[in-house]
């Protein structure tokens, strides 16, 4: 089977699976912490280079405080559980506005946990307006100037994109480094997340004919 190199996650569906457990929306953040560390397990086991987690967007902070509140403690506890792993970690987003939290602070450089070896890229306050603004005054259209231009330079091309919660959408991320992703959507919410999901992903992804554009 043919294993992407990296894998972008949009684990999407937190707030509709609370209201449906009969839960307040802010309530369902916490519960896609175990699934982010099930699915890192899984991706390292199957030789997956680099993970990327789509944490929270600048747009996601105009909502209601408790939601943003839990959602970005979810993300703290999230790195923090991750940073107890064998990865070289970065948590990527505008860490100079004050959504960004401030014990995220210390990976916004890479660095080697443990053993190293899978890189694992967190986004918390990411915009993709943010990433690509020092291209403003950058009218080249070279690729290697444009991707050095991006402040989300040290982040590979996506191989697969899987967004859980059903929608179909990039939703912002990483709009340059996803130009040929392939995109697996997944009905089930986050929460809900299984083994299942991922293999079926990757059995998917086997079927693809990868040509880049050629």
């Amino acid at each position: 089977m043919r294993v992407p190199n990296h894998i972008g996650i949009i684990p999407d569906g937190n707030r509709r699976w609370a209201v449906d457990k009969g839960l307040s929306k802010e309530n369902g953040y916490s519960s896609g912490l175990n699934p982010g560390l099930i699915l890192y397990h899984l991706c390292k086991k199957s030789g997956v280079k680099e993970l990327t987690y789509y944490g929270f967007t600048t747009d996601n902070t105009k909502r209601p405080a408790n939601q943003r509140i839990a959602f970005t403690k979810a993300c703290i506890d999230a790195v923090e559980m991750l940073s107890k792993e064998d990865a070289e970690l970065l948590v990527l987003g505008n860490y100079q506005s004050p959504m960004f939290p401030k014990e995220l602070l210390p990976y916004t450089k890479r660095k080697t946990f443990g053993k190293g070896g899978i890189k694992i890229n967190f986004l918390v306050n990411y915009g993709w307006e943010w990433d690509l603004g020092s291209l403003t005054s950058n009218n080249s259209s070279n690729r290697k100037i444009i991707s050095n231009c991006l402040k989300s330079y040290d982040i590979s091309r996506v191989d697969l994109i899987i967004r859980w919660g059903g929608r179909r959408r990039l939703s912002g991320f990483l709009p340059v480094q996803s130009i040929y992703s392939d995109f697996y959507i997944i009905d089930d919410y986050w929460p809900d997340f299984n083994e299942d999901h991922y293999y079926k992903a990757l059995e998917w992804y086997n079927t693809q004919d990868i040509t880049l554009g050629g």
